[in-house]
């Protein structure tokens, strides 16, 4: 069930951005945003379940949905300082990453807050059904400390890295 989650994910990245390589990052942040969510498991002592699988799904389509939601506003950002369409300079491109990233904080902060807020009584509740229910939200509880971090930090950088002009793309100013 997993892979097949992970490939519709895929999927509907590619099918969001129409690029391999954006869909690629998103899909290459994933396995550190899940990394929280097993810190976390080894932390409650809980085992690998079908319930913790469920938990590692969810987790997996929010990290893949604050990744989206940080491209989207990184290419934004781009493209209100290059609106011609041309190759934006290493200065442009770093500005309107920082541009980009930083209106960003505050949204993320508050999605996180709340989802925090409804995962810790799940997890530390003791009635009818808890046992089942903390094991399906402590991997995405454990995963809204890495992911959040991983798409404020990683995903830009990570996007510079792929837009950031290569020599041979800069135009020769030199006389012949």
């Amino acid at each position: 069930v997993v892979p097949a989650t992970l490939l519709i994910i895929f999927v509907l990245l590619y099918l969001t951005f129409s690029r391999m390589g954006e869909a690629g990052l998103i899909m290459a942040t994933l396995p550190f945003a899940l990394t929280g969510g097993i810190w976390f498991l080894y932390l409650m002592n809980y085992n690998l379940s079908i319930a913790t699988g469920v938990g590692f799904i969810a987790l997996a389509g929010v990290a893949a949905e604050f990744g989206v939601v940080m491209l989207i506003y990184l290419k934004q950002a781009l493209a209100e300082r290059c609106p011609d369409g041309r190759q934006p300079t290493l200065e442009e491109l770093l500005d309107a990453i920082r541009e980009g990233a930083v209106l960003r904080v505050r949204p993320k902060a508050m999605t996180v807050a709340v989802i925090l807020a409804g995962l810790v009584p799940i997890v530390w509740s003791s009635g009818t059904g808890s046992e089942v229910m903390s094991r399906i939200a402590a991997p995405m509880l454990g995963g809204m400390v890495t992911a959040p971090l991983l798409s404020l930090f990683v995903i830009p950088a990570a996007y510079v890295l792929m837009r950031k002009p290569r020599k041979h793309d800069r135009p020769n100013t030199e006389a012949s």
